[in-house]
């Protein structure tokens, strides 16, 4: 029997791995309905640690078009890792669903629920990584540039988020240019910052921290930013609006990529912050493409793990 495989950081899929699965996600976005890897229907258990709108709908959407049945739990109406560890709901969780899916805080929880698991688990959203999400941006990208590789990607704002390290190991992992501007004490960690440029070693791929907006900005295909207060933030938002003041996605600052440069946005945006109105509203955003291609994104995760995982058959989704 194959061995079950996750997808808790962005580092889960080899580079040739993440290409198959993003080629599938483009197949799937053509054919809506015609992949059942949880024909049956079978059950997904989505549990959700923190509010959401689009994780929560594509996940949804997702399963249901896949054939299966997903079981949305919130915050509070489970015992899990409170009233019951982590490792004794994972190991009821897999006898009686084909899927676990899990937005939280702490990336240390996605990995006990993985080591006490036979059946995928998946990282809806942590502290430290939002790897669903860059499957989605990739498959923007290639949607709107024809390809990923080679490709300058910065990225302006709170550079020591989830979302930071995401953009970076998933963009070089695809063999991007990855440059990662933020103020001094918002940059990546050593140790993600290691992590991108072994991967990068591997693509062709690049790595570039920096504080200086501008430099990150030059010529750059795609631009991409973050809300600058994330859950949890918010008492400290003045001084963020304060501090990130220099890396706004500005008019001016989109001056300074390419003429054909896309601008992305995981979403929720705040206008006249970290991008302007003029910028997202405008001819260069793609962030509604973006959004809808969480959809088709995490179909073809949850499809390529299951098979994978020799949890479903089907000769179309390539290993």
């Amino acid at each position: 029997m194959s061995a079950t495989r996750h997808f808790l950081t962005d580092l889960d899929f080899t580079p040739d791995e993440q290409s198959k699965v993003l080629d599938l996600a483009a197949a799937m976005k053509a054919d809506k309905y015609g992949y059942q890897p949880y024909a049956g229907p079978q059950t997904v258990a989505v549990f959700f640690d923190k509010t959401s709108t689009r994780t929560r709908v594509s996940f949804h959407a997702g399963i249901a078009e896949l054939g299966g049945s997903p079981l949305i739990i919130n915050s509070g109406e489970s015992q899990l890792g409170h009233k019951e560890s982590i490792a004794d709901s994972a190991k009821v969780l897999e006898r009686m669903v084909s899927t676990i899916v899990w937005r939280t805080y702490a990336q240390s929880g996605l990995e006990e629920m993985a080591a006490n698991s036979s059946v995928p688990v998946i990282n809806a959203l942590s502290d430290d990584y939002h790897p669903c999400q860059l499957i989605a941006d990739l498959l923007t990208v290639r949607e709107h540039k024809g390809k990923t590789a080679g490709l300058i990607m910065s990225y302006l704002g709170d550079a020591a988020n989830n979302m930071a390290n995401s953009y970076l190991l998933a963009g070089v992992t695809a063999g991007m240019h990855v440059r990662i501007a933020g103020p001094e004490g918002y940059l990546p960690s050593a140790s993600i910052i290691a992590a991108a440029q072994e991967r990068a070693a591997l693509t062709g791929g690049s790595v570039t921290i920096t504080t200086d907006a501008a430099a990150a900005l030059e010529d750059a295909d795609v631009v991409v930013t973050d809300t600058w207060v994330s859950m949890g933030q918010e008492d400290e938002k003045e001084a963020r609006l304060k501090l990130f003041t220099d890396y706004s996605v500005s008019t001016a600052a989109m001056k300074l990529a390419k003429d054909d440069a896309i601008v992305l946005h995981c979403l929720p945006a705040y206008r006249g912050y970290e991008i302007d109105a003029e910028v997202i509203d405008g001819p260069q955003s793609v962030v509604f493409d973006e959004a809808e291609n969480r959809v088709h994104a995490q179909k073809a995760v949850m499809a390529w793990l299951m098979v994978a995982s020799g949890l479903a058959e089907d000769s179309r989704v390539e290993l």
